[in-house]
């Protein structure tokens, strides 16, 4: 049986966390009541392994999930945040984006072998140069080099709370979440560590998006990055129209991908979204069930009217 991280069984929580039985059809009139939210459910079927699905129109704040405040992997769609504190930092003075860093480069060692994975200093980069490297190729050596500079996983978490996002879990660097990754299957074992909800993730870029917390110039930083973003293109631009402008950030790791991002509409509405796939038996059909499900929301709310979506949010593991 599927258990938490801290060893304890699932047991009645079960279909709750994996989605196999309450995302079944002859459940979704009693558990969905829009065609996008069941259109939605039916493509993230939960049966070779979980699936969570959060969107908001950032307009009319109609929003779906599909396991919304269930934990998922974050791998690199933690990034985000990574960026948002040390460019809450900019903001405050405390560097700029010319203050200059080293790429912090892994060093061979065995996996668990030390609670963080050793590292050492390489070349130095300005903060803009990795900001791009680490949102637009994913690069994890100039991840941590940002995350060494606001001073480590422990200082992202509490930009995350102080912006009210509270499921939101960073626990370490790159080097050793890559170094270790594979102690799990996230298809069934959920793992707070490193870990966010669907749900929780849009928050945050809806966020940023909205300027809530960064300086304008310092949003703009983020957004143009995660628009030239070049990973992940058979996720949630695969499938999505040329009119269609896509801000995103990927994340991979074993048996788990993701794509969390901002898609602009023809007409000029932002939906904020965030789809974590585990399972599905190869990368490729992961990657595929991400497309789907963000071509799938890209259409139902073009075409969904307000008055329809009241109350379409999927009923969470909390009862609702």
């Amino acid at each position: 049986m599927p258990v938490l991280a801290q060893g304890q069984p699932l047991e009645s929580r079960f279909d709750r966390a994996f989605g196999t039985e309450l995302r079944s059809p002859r459940d979704f009139s009693a558990t969905y009541d829009n065609a996008l939210a069941q259109q939605i459910a039916l493509i993230a079927d939960g049966s070779q392994g979980r699936i969570g699905v959060a969107a908001v129109d950032l307009t009319t704040g109609q929003e779906i999930a599909v396991l919304g405040d269930e934990r998922f992997p974050m791998a690199s769609t933690s990034k985000i945040a990574i960026a948002a504190t040390f460019l809450e930092g900019v903001d405050r003075g405390r560097w700029s984006l010319d203050s200059q860093f080293p790429m912090m480069v892994p060093v061979a060692s065995k996996p668990f072998s030390t609670r963080v994975a050793p590292v050492r200093a390489g070349e130095s980069y300005s903060a803009r140069s990795l900001i791009d490297m680490m949102i637009t190729r994913s690069n994890n050596q100039a991840t941590d080099a940002l995350l060494a500079a606001v001073g480590g996983p422990a200082k992202v978490n509490d930009w995350a709370r102080r912006a009210g996002i509270q499921n939101f879990n960073l626990t370490r660097d790159i080097a050793t979440l890559v170094r270790d990754d594979g102690e799990f299957n996230p298809a069934s074992h959920i793992d707070i560590r490193d870990s966010s909800t669907p749900r929780d993730m849009v928050r945050l870029l809806s966020g940023i998006y909205q300027g809530q917390w960064l300086s304008a110039s310092s949003r703009g930083v983020i957004i143009d990055a995660m628009e030239r973003c070049r990973t992940g293109t058979r996720r949630i631009p695969a499938l999505m129209p040329a009119d269609v402008r896509v801000a995103h950030k990927t994340g991979s790791l074993n048996n788990t991908s993701s794509d969390i991002g901002i898609i602009t509409m023809p007409d000029g509405r932002a939906i904020a979204l965030a789809i974590y796939v585990t399972g599905q038996g190869t990368r490729l059909n992961r990657e595929g069930r991400i497309a789907n499900i963000a071509r799938a929301i890209y259409d139902g709310y073009g075409t969904q009217s307000t008055r329809q979506w009241t109350n379409a949010t999927y009923a969470n593991s909390a009862g609702k």
